[in-house]
């Protein structure tokens, strides 16, 4: 069965933002950390993380961390995020479990194409699963028929996982993947990862994004030449946050 991504921020460091700007400010005072826990947690942080991010001194940043379940997307596209390695993703086994009726990621490219396409491709998923179906019984079943079956396996399977970044990783992260250069799958999962965070910890992230939101695009005469339709896709994801102006 064609399926989607679907991403949710499951689980995330409590009140980021104040985490970030406690960890930072502790650098420059000499107060001792209640009080100046107490004081952070009073305060509008907004301006603070600003200056932070201005001046480069990324490191506090890193002890906010987000934790998203992500499905819908195929094995293709685990072997990308991967790259990540500052990161941490536990994955559905394909050993443990079977795959006899697999879900798959139909390409938009091929939708482009018409229906003819899709249920050509459709057809394609189904021969493989037949093929999956008739090593795990010439195996035996179970975990090793899993095992050496899943070879047959395609890249548009299906996959889910659990990923977890720090708030540094993932900046770094929807540079590269949300910029309409990255390949299509990945760059869907990103802008719905950004679009999560920028919910819960909108100062932090305001202005995260592919290079060409902050300035000239980094990939020169390789440039998409949308930057700002790239622009209003990021500003969009934070209509309903917090995010101050500067």
């Amino acid at each position: 069965m064609k399926v989607s991504p679907k991403v949710k921020l499951i689980r995330y460091t409590a009140d980021p933002e104040a985490t970030v700007a406690l960890a930072a400010k502790l650098c420059y005072s000499d107060r001792d950390l209640d009080d100046l826990t107490d004081n952070i947690m009073a305060s509008d942080n907004s301006t603070f993380i600003a200056r932070l991010t201005d001046m480069g001194h990324l490191s506090p940043i890193e002890h906010a961390s987000f934790t998203f379940s992500i499905e819908g997307v195929s094995r293709a596209l685990l072997a990308q995020i991967t790259r990540h390695r500052i990161a941490s993703f536990s994955v559905r086994s394909q050993r443990y479990v079977s795959e006899d009726s697999f879900n798959y990621v139909v390409p938009p490219a091929i939708e482009e194409l018409g229906e003819a396409a899709v249920a050509r491709f459709v057809g394609q998923m189904d021969t493989i699963m037949d093929w999956y179906r008739d090593w795990q019984a010439a195996l035996g079943h179970g975990e090793k028929s899993n095992e050496d079956a899943r070879f047959i396996l395609p890249n548009a399977c299906e996959t889910k996982m659990i990923v977890t970044m720090n708030a540094r990783e993932l900046m770094h992260f929807f540079e590269l993947r949300c910029c309409n250069r990255a390949q299509w799958e990945i760059r869907n999962v990103a802008w719905l990862m950004f679009g999560e965070v920028a919910k819960v910890a909108p100062n932090l992230f305001r202005d995260c994004g592919p290079g060409c939101v902050r300035g000239a695009c980094p990939e020169g005469k390789k440039s998409c030449g949308k930057a700002d339709e790239v622009k209003k896709t990021r500003d969009s994801l934070f209509a309903g946050g917090k995010t101050k102006k500067r």
